[in-house]
């Protein structure tokens, strides 16, 4: 990003492209033993952390532990710019991308600032963490390595166009999708290339991990199956639709929302989809991804409803009028789920009935989705405040004037 790119006028294009697009949005892989019950996928990060967009490799949107029943504000931080992109939590910071063009590292139980990373264009990747680096991409098209101890940059690797996909763990890899229409695999070390495999269109959401396999969904209407070791094609899925969604993994499904107003439900060993849902009367896409737990899938939708599915069959459980468009992809933790809207609250829901069991206000707009760590909640506003919840006794947001850019 501190360097000009090489294809300013294609990234421009792209870049353009993108506003229209809302953000979709670690640990070891998900093996094919897991049932689908779910839960299983929460597992293999270490305890009390959220090191990547969904949570986990299988980017399932499960949380390890709980939260409080009524979680307070226990902070707030006002970054330099908007904020689109979901915060990842480890080592007991927090790191987010704001559109100011930085990478911040806030200390998770103050709320102070650790430390901020210039990358040089806007920042709408969501960061991952693994082994003491940070992972993101930026507008510019680089791929940033930073070091999370102190922000001091440990490698880079250019891409063609803007990156808004999070990076997901392999062994000694990583891999990302860009808007130049690749899916890329690096080596964690150094950044050099492992593989490039090449798609039908911008590739948005990050990459979902099932055994040796990774996944790549995106504006071609496809779900691809990649192998992991050396960037084969094991197979291309037909969705029937372009997806800026991540899709949730458990064992053999995978689940994902298109943007021709369905949530798809696909068997990963028969490469095909098992059933589909569109709600009767409302048809809007789904820009957020779905969050899978005890055989339910939640998933917000532009319908302004979220739905709760069951996942064998894709039969509505409940569904519950949250009043505003969702972008934020849920997260499950406990026996609640939690996600936020572009109406400006963050809220809880009861997972058997869907009835709203807390709530939040905010002054701005939602499209990133939670992070849950630590008995934490951290979620990001369109206004560039970042907030944590927790227990305690709550406080008012701060407010903090922005930095000049």
């Amino acid at each position: 990003m501190v360097s000009p790119t090489s294809f300013p006028t294609l990234r421009l294009a792209i870049g353009l492209l993108s506003i229209a697009l809302a953000i979709a949005g670690c640990g070891d892989s998900s093996t094919a033993a897991e049932d689908v019950a779910g839960g299983a996928a929460a597992r293999g990060r270490a305890a009390g952390e959220w090191p990547i967009f969904r949570g986990d490799a299988a980017s399932t949107g499960v949380a390890r532990g709980e939260l409080p029943a009524q979680p307070a504000l226990l902070w707030s931080y006002q970054a330099g710019g908007d904020i689109e992109s979901t915060a990842a939590i480890a080592g007991g910071k927090v790191f987010v991308g704001s559109l100011d063009g930085s990478l911040h590292a806030i200390d998770l139980e103050s709320g102070q600032v650790a430390w901020k990373f210039e990358a040089g264009a806007e920042v709408k990747s969501s960061p991952s963490v693994r082994d003491g680096v940070v992972y993101f991409g930026d507008e510019a098209g680089i791929f940033h390595a930073v070091d999370a101890a102190t922000g001091a940059e440990k490698w880079r690797y250019e891409t063609l166009a803007g990156i808004i996909s999070g990076a997901n763990f392999y062994e000694d890899k990583l891999v990302f999708g860009s808007y130049d229409n690749s899916l890329y695999a690096l080596r964690r070390d150094d950044g050099s290339l492992l593989w490039k495999v090449e798609t039908d269109g911008y590739v948005h959401g990050t990459p979902a991990i099932t055994g040796e396999l990774t996944t790549v969904s995106g504006c071609d209407g496809y779900l691809w199956l990649v192998r992991l070791e050396d960037g084969t094609v094991a197979t291309k899925i037909e969705l029937g639709g372009q997806t800026g969604s991540s899709p949730a993994i458990v064992g053999n499904l995978a689940f994902v929302g298109t943007y021709e107003n369905e949530v798809l439900g696909i068997d990963l060993d028969a490469r095909a989809v098992r059933w589909t849902y569109e709600h009767p009367v409302r048809k809007f896409p789904y820009y957020a991804s779905p969050a899978v737990h005890d055989g339910l899938v939640v998933i917000g939708g532009r319908d302004k409803i979220v739905h709760a599915l069951d996942a064998e069959t894709g039969a509505e459980r409940w569904t519950y009028a949250a009043g505003s468009r969702i972008d934020s992809s849920t997260v499950i933790a406990g026996d609640r789920a939690f996600l936020a809207t572009t109406g400006g609250e963050v809220l809880a829901l009861d997972l058997a009935s869907g009835e709203r069991v807390w709530s939040w206000e905010s002054g701005s707009s939602f499209t990133a989705s939670p992070a849950v760590a630590q008995e934490k909640l951290v979620i990001s506003s369109l206004d560039g405040m970042v907030y944590c919840f927790g227990a305690g006794t709550g406080k008012a947001p701060e407010s903090q004037p922005r930095e000049k850019t």
